[in-house]
């Protein structure tokens, strides 16, 4: 059971969470949990004030995190043991207090001591949640997740190493299930074979969350939010959008990719490798059925099975001399990427010129250098990918046709086009400030629209089997 930041945002969430954790108690579960909402954020802007030389600021933020945790400590738990934890908390801000002030005299932010640093929002959380169950009599136990999932040295996106990880679980954690106690873990961080600190990326609860639960063959793996599940978009763009019920292994990785923020990327790696069901809850709305996603869903009843954006996207064209031919430029250009650690979404090439899609983590200046080494380069900023999957796309005629048409009727104009090689999604690149009207249209029309898929598949279907309107909805509904 993971709960994200917003799970675990103050005093009234984290009863939530003792309570929903309360419910599990019998089938054992695990719990993982992020840092408070916006502390990561905080630790990271008090790191970079603190190289920055403005020392002050960096501590002034300090103040308010140790008086926000400490605040949240003393309306859940009382007499000893609120102390006892009040005392280990003070300890962990103490040494974040010291890390500041040598990162100021040193006036730099490494790597390394970036994850030090921003591995306090875990540890702190994690301490606060384990007490509060306890509080709450749940046989909860605390478990340093730095002692149990390993990673290589690439600081601040640390790679698991998951067949030591898998051992130190099983040595760690599963001898407490067996006991019937509850482990409660900081997600996003880890620790190299020797010890040091290193983090999984931003949103990497999650991810580690899915190595806990595939590590120990969990029957299932529980993403806590603050949403009801997958979308078949994102409700601040269109108010409109529906929870999924059930979604394809490969249809969420597709979504999550590119931009559905319910999830991280990596989530579902380990859950597909051993089969396990990844399930995403409303920690608000404990009661809500949310998004189950598995191997088999069931097929969707509309073309698409959602629709995700993802803004901040650079567009890279590189135009090179016809002397040197398609396959030398793009073995040279990726060579580049590789070069400066860029991923690379979209690829659109021609003889002598490429397009590509850079995603936002990517510092282009270095890459844009080396690039003009092979041609002429030119760099388009504010840029929006605009996917859609789904299943139902596979072999279908006019589909494409479909959604440029309502890209057009929208005004919208596209500068690439992808369709992945899954054969799952379409993709294409707009303006960033084209998304919320381009994935408006989209959805009306795909998933709004009374003359929808799901009525053209019953009227289909009734000519076809002879079947009664009414008995065909019927099963319709009972297959999600």
């Amino acid at each position: 059971m993971k709960f994200g930041g917003t799970s675990v945002e103050d005093d009234a969430a984290i009863q939530r969470v003792a309570d929903i954790v309360l419910n599990r108690v019998e089938e054992r579960p695990v719990v993982v949990v992020s840092a408070l909402a916006g502390v990561t954020d905080s630790l990271l802007a008090m790191s970079r004030a603190a190289a920055s030389g403005s020392v002050d600021e960096a501590l002034q933020s300090l103040r308010k995190l140790r008086r926000r945790h400490l605040t949240v400590l003393n309306a859940l738990v009382e007499g000893p043991a609120e102390a006892v934890a009040r005392e280990q908390v003070q300890t962990l801000l103490d040494c974040l207090q010291d890390m500041l002030r040598g990162v100021a005299a040193l006036g730099e932010l490494s790597p390394r001591t970036n994850d030090n640093v921003l591995s306090t929002g875990e540890l702190l959380s994690s301490r606060i949640v384990s007490t509060v169950l306890k509080a709450r009599g749940i046989h909860s136990e605390l478990v340093d997740s730095r002692r149990c999932i390993l990673t290589d040295a690439s600081h601040t996106k640390a790679v698991p190493l998951f067949d030591q990880t898998s051992e130190r679980l099983h040595d760690q954690v599963k001898p407490l299930l067996q006991a019937n106690r509850i482990p409660v873990m900081g997600g996003f961080i880890g620790a190299t074979a020797q010890g040091v600190p290193t983090t999984l990326g931003r949103g990497g609860s999650d991810f580690s969350a899915a190595i806990v639960g595939a590590a120990l063959n969990a029957q299932r793996i529980e993403i806590w939010t603050d949403v009801e599940g997958m979308m078949t978009t994102d409700p601040r763009l269109c108010p409109q959008a529906q929870r999924i019920n059930v979604i394809g292994f490969d249809e969420a990785s597709e979504l999550a990719y590119f931009g559905a923020k319910v999830l991280h990327p990596a989530t579902l790696i380990p859950a597909v490798e051993k089969n396990i069901p990844v399930y995403v809850l409303n920690s608000r709305q404990p009661a809500n059925k949310g998004t189950c996603i598995r191997a088999r869903a069931p097929r969707s009843r509309t073309t698409f099975r959602a629709i995700a954006a993802k803004t901040g996207i650079k567009v890279i064209n590189v135009k090179s001399p016809r002397v040197l031919m398609a396959h030398g430029l793009l073995r040279r250009l990726f060579e580049t990427f590789e070069l400066h650690s860029c991923t690379t979404d979209l690829v659109s090439t021609s003889e002598a010129s490429i397009s590509v899609a850079l995603d936002p983590s990517c510092d282009a200046t270095g890459l844009v250098q080396d690039l003009q080494k092979l041609g002429e380069v030119e760099v388009e900023n504010s840029k929006a990918i605009v996917c859609l999957v789904g299943k139902g796309i596979h072999g279908r005629v006019g589909i494409a046709a479909s959604v440029f048409k309502t890209v057009a009727a929208a005004n919208v104009n596209v500068h690439m086009i992808s369709q992945g090689a899954s054969e799952i999604n379409i993709s294409f690149v707009v303006e960033e400030d084209d998304v919320p009207k381009v994935v408006q249209a989209l959805h009306r029309h795909f998933f709004e629209a009374k003359g929808s898929a799901l009525a053209d598949n019953l009227h289909a279907a009734r000519t076809k089997l002879r079947v009664p309107l009414r008995d065909q909805e019927h099963s319709c509904q009972e297959v999600g």
